[in-house]
């Protein structure tokens, strides 16, 4: 009995070790009917946006009328220029667009429905890295520059022989001591097991 008992508790403890690293689902603009065309700038689903952490392994819930209305994800300059001619993704499934945020950096969601990326319905998310988890207080909103810089050639240590993008290493790490808390809670269950016959 000590042994199922303690089979149970290490089970539980590796399942909840395992939830603790999981995204969660973000209702995107707070309400069912937010994706729309926004009644004034400020209702803009940018504003709720920069109100908020997005994080790697995050997920987008979009909600819409799918017969009226879809989801783009488009490229910066498309973004911009509202063109809806060569979107990344296209979600049209209304009121369960599910979209997994699966690297850090920018996403660019447009309205499908003709001229509705004009009058504001679109959205512009930006995911942290890994590295700035940490932080609990969101950026401060800072305006885009009207030319944006460019970006600077990637940086290599020598001195990393392992280099790991957009949480791999994480989540390596966190295979392994969940690998490890359940072989050592089979062993103590064992034990346990050994001790008590």
């Amino acid at each position: 009995m000590a042994f199922l008992r303690t089979l149970v508790w290490f089970s539980a403890l590796a399942f909840v070790l395992f939830r603790v690293g999981e995204g969660k689902d973000i209702l995107v603009g707070g309400s069912e009917d937010a994706w729309k065309i926004p009644k004034n700038a400020s209702d803009s689903l940018n504003q709720w946006a920069r109100k908020h952490r997005f994080k790697v392994g995050d997920f987008l819930i979009f909600k819409y009328n799918g017969k009226a209305d879809s989801v783009l994800q488009v490229t910066g300059e498309n973004y911009e220029s509202c063109s809806t001619s060569k979107p990344i993704k296209e979600y049209k499934d209304g009121n369960n667009t599910k979209v997994k945020l699966n690297k850090s950096g920018p996403f660019y969601f447009i309205s499908g429905a003709d001229g509705h990326c004009q009058k504001g319905q679109k959205l512009e998310v930006t995911v942290i890295s890994e590295k700035h988890r940490h932080h609990d207080n969101p950026p401060a909103f800072s305006p885009k520059p009207a030319i944006a810089p460019a970006p600077e050639p990637a940086k290599t240590s020598p001195n990393k022989a392992l280099a790991y993008k957009d949480g791999t290493f994480l989540a390596l790490a966190s295979l392994l001591g969940i690998y490890w808390i359940i072989i050592m809670g089979l062993y103590l269950a064992w034990v346990f097991y050994l001790v008590e016959e």
